[in-house]
């Protein structure tokens, strides 16, 4: 699957060298380089799909998904499209374009770099590595590493004893504290990448942008969205929401563009149904809060929108993490009381007491509230040589756990 990521740099990088005398290529290409990510991320699910609608036994296509397809592909796109606007220059060498596109501490998981993002750090002669880079970009590796191995590891072993549970041994505040595991789970395990990422670039010379700014202290799923996975809402703003009209159109056309780019956002993620309801689902949240519920926020106060957006998030996760959407609405009705299940149990308070630090520590570890203490930059040597040896004690006596978003 290596020869599919070389394949579309060489096309990228060719067609591009043509763009800026030719404009139509910019079609072609961003024509083909989404074909090929439909074609090995989608096309299974589509013929699936097709034949479960009309009940054709035996139709099947098994496509392995080339790693880190996703991003790369957004990175041509991006590359493309803007020399079709006339935003930046071909990049002559071959070898400096290759580097953009398969840099490997972002490459299977991000951020989303756009080329205009690092066009001048591709030159050697213009790449600067100092110390303090090197520092900085250690220091924030193992501060990614911690996230990861110590707390998005461990609180996927809750997530997994919850999922293992028979429906009786289950209560609702279990099913709570699920879903909350879940959503810190998946913010610490792709912020922990992002960390990392960002670290190992900046020893080598690299600025990557950022990836994530606290999602979880938002007072709206606005601005939630302004601090989850930034570079790729950036990504569909800038190459979707905004060339479909943005929001200087009339009403009915913009809520189209509202959905058309949530959409398109939920199914990026996976080729599955509960994907694409993700993405309408924040979609959704995003029109009632400019009809009415950001006024109604205001005059509750900024404790009601951080209740807000947390129960919003949460309910998503539960759809996100969901194989089918019937079972996350299973999920969600236990959450809110529907059946027979009881409100707390004996099981749910010995978990609770097992998991009960870590819990508390990723509550904390989701808030900037440990970067008002002053000491704490004194400390950052001694606080990354702890986290390294810790991490690498729980990955030693551990087992194998890949990072969430690979699989995307």
């Amino acid at each position: 699957m290596l020869l599919v990521m070389v394949a579309t740099i060489i096309f990228s990088w060719v067609v591009g060298l043509k763009i800026p005398e030719k404009k139509w290529l910019t079609a072609v290409s961003v024509a083909v380089s989404l074909g090929v990510l439909v074609w090995f991320k989608y096309m299974g699910f589509f013929v699936e799909s097709f034949a479960d609608a009309f009940g054709v036994e035996g139709l099947a296509m098994n496509i392995a998904l080339p790693a880190g397809i996703s991003f790369y592909t957004f990175q041509t796109l991006s590359y493309t499209i803007d020399l079709g606007r006339g935003r930046i220059q071909p990049q002559k060498s071959l070898l400096d374009f290759a580097m953009y596109v398969a840099l490997f501490p972002q490459l299977i998981a991000g951020p989303i770099v756009v080329y205009s993002d690092i066009e001048n750090q591709l030159d050697a002669r213009l790449r600067k590595t100092t110390w303090d880079m090197a520092y900085e970009g250690i220091h924030r590796f193992c501060i990614g590493l911690g996230k990861k191995v110590i707390l998005a590891n461990n609180l996927a072993l809750f997530v997994n004893d919850f999922q293992a549970l028979a429906e009786d041994e289950r209560s609702v505040v279990m099913y709570w504290a699920y879903a909350l595991a879940f959503s810190m789970q998946i913010y610490f395990d792709f912020s922990g990448y992002s960390d990392m990422a960002i670290g190992i670039g900046k020893v080598f010379g690299f600025t990557f942008p950022e990836n994530f700014n606290y999602p979880f202290i938002a007072k709206n799923i606005s601005e939630f969205w302004r601090r989850w996975h930034m570079t790729l809402g950036g990504w569909f703003r800038e190459y979707v929401y905004i060339p479909l009209g943005g929001n200087r159109v009339g009403r009915g056309h913009w809520i189209f563009n509202i959905f058309m780019v949530w959409g398109l956002t939920g199914f990026w993620h996976g080729a599955n149904w509960t994907f694409l309801a993700w993405g309408l689902y924040f979609g959704i949240f995003l029109l009632l809060e400019k009809f009415f519920i950001d006024k109604l926020l205001a005059k509750l106060g900024p404790w009601a929108g951080h209740i807000y957006t947390v129960i919003v998030v949460v309910f998503s996760m539960v759809l996100f993490n969901a194989d089918t959407i019937g079972d996350a609405f299973g999920y969600i009705g236990s959450m809110v009381g529907l059946g027979s299940l009881p409100l707390y149990n004996q099981i749910t308070d010995y978990y609770l007491m097992s998991y009960g630090i870590l819990f508390i520590a990723c509550f904390i570890g989701c808030t900037p509230v440990l970067k008002k203490f002053r000491w704490a930059d004194k400390l950052e040597p001694v606080i990354s040589v702890l986290l390294l040896l810790l991490a690498t004690a729980y990955l030693v006596d551990g087992s194998f756990n890949p990072f969430l978003y690979f699989r995307f």
